[in-house]
């Protein structure tokens, strides 16, 4: 199966993606990620089998954390060269390292992460330098909220969009060392 580890947003966070959806679908043809879909993925595993879910499962369960305080930060691409994925980065990912670090012996730690929302996926554009102006001048409201938990999902490519499972959800809990 395919599995992700992930957050899901909140109500007034997808309500912000929303709003930047729609200054965007304008301007280009493709897909923009339906509200049901959005998420802050913390670690993608790709396909594992029923042993490594397990290992996976068990590992999660030990991570130790306070609640966290994320929030929206800015509107961007990955390429400007072959723009593709159009995202919202996410600010104070710390979780992310914990989740990497527990895995270590079973999956390759993710060097270059950065806590992102993909927000649309980009086939054409009509033109790409006043698209990627339109990026670069669009605000994102600061939209923060705290994380008291994260799920392990399985995800089914389907052509109509991907359907998300849940297999696992895990509470942020208070490190004993800091109580």
């Amino acid at each position: 199966m395919r599995c992700f580890i992930g957050i899901d947003l909140p109500s007034p966070a997808i309500k912000e993606i929303k709003r930047l959806q729609n200054i965007i679908e304008p301007h280009f043809t493709g897909k923009v990620t339906e509200s049901k879909n959005l998420h802050l993925t913390l670690k993608f595993l790709g396909e594992i089998n029923n042993v490594t879910l397990k290992k996976v499962k068990k590992k999660l369960f030990l991570i130790k954390s306070q609640p966290l305080e994320l929030y929206l930060d800015k509107l961007g691409v990955f390429s400007k060269k072959f723009v593709k994925i159009v995202w919202v980065k996410v600010s104070n990912v710390s979780l992310q390292k914990l989740i990497d670090n527990s895995l270590a012996d079973i999956f390759e730690k993710e060097w270059r992460f950065m806590g992102h929302i993909t927000i649309a996926r980009v086939k054409n554009l009509k033109n790409k330098s006043s698209f990627l102006e339109l990026i670069n001048k669009t605000n994102v409201n600061k939209i923060v909220f705290m994380v008291k938990e994260f799920y392990l999902k399985e995800s089914i490519l389907r052509k109509e969009g991907p359907i998300y499972k849940f297999i696992s959800t895990y509470k942020v809990q208070k490190n004993e060392q800091n109580i």
